[in-house]
């Protein structure tokens, strides 16, 4: 065979083979291509995400938000005082329970709990100026550890001493 009688045949086959792909390309689009109607939506996005969001929120190491204090759900408002009945508490039971009931209720990592005499007796020895700088700095001990501002750190020194103020005053 000559080189001019081999790339007669090369390129008949190369024609050939671009046409039947450009023939099987459109047979595909027309076998799969898209529906002639577009499917519309039977529900809409607001529905769908009122549909699917979460039963309620926990938020640990935060003040209480708006959001929380107008909560209608009657579990979340027996687990988080709403703000109404926050409103005649002090500002140091409001912060204990954004931030501190965390530890403090559970005696997590060596914490005294709320009302714990026992627990409670030998931190009030050592006096107010002490309990208020192992809460706003930290604290390890030989019964555990406080960390800074109780891991929140977003809240004020005076935040803090208000709510130390506040399981010290249970305590007693």
């Amino acid at each position: 065979m000559t080189d001019r009688a081999f790339w007669k045949s090369f390129s008949g086959l190369i024609a050939a083979l671009v046409a039947l792909t450009v023939v099987i390309f459109i047979l595909a689009q027309m076998v799969g291509g898209r529906p002639a109607k577009p499917v519309e939506a039977t529900a809409d996005a607001k529905a769908v995400a009122e549909r699917i969001k979460p039963v309620g929120e926990l938020t640990v190491g935060t003040a209480p938000t708006e959001k929380v204090a107008s909560s209608s759900n009657r579990v979340m408002d027996a687990i988080i005082p709403s703000a109404n009945a926050a409103g005649a508490e002090d500002k140091g039971k409001k912060i204990y329970d954004a931030s501190c009931m965390a530890c403090h209720a559970a005696g997590v990592a060596g914490a005294p709990k709320l009302g714990d005499k026992a627990n409670w007796g030998p931190r009030i020895a050592q006096g107010a100026d002490t309990l208020h700088t192992h809460a706003i700095k930290g604290y390890q001990g030989k019964a555990g550890m406080m960390p800074p501002k109780g891991g929140n750190m977003s809240l004020k020194d005076e935040d803090v001493k208000a709510a130390v103020d506040y399981m010290v005053g249970a305590a007693k």
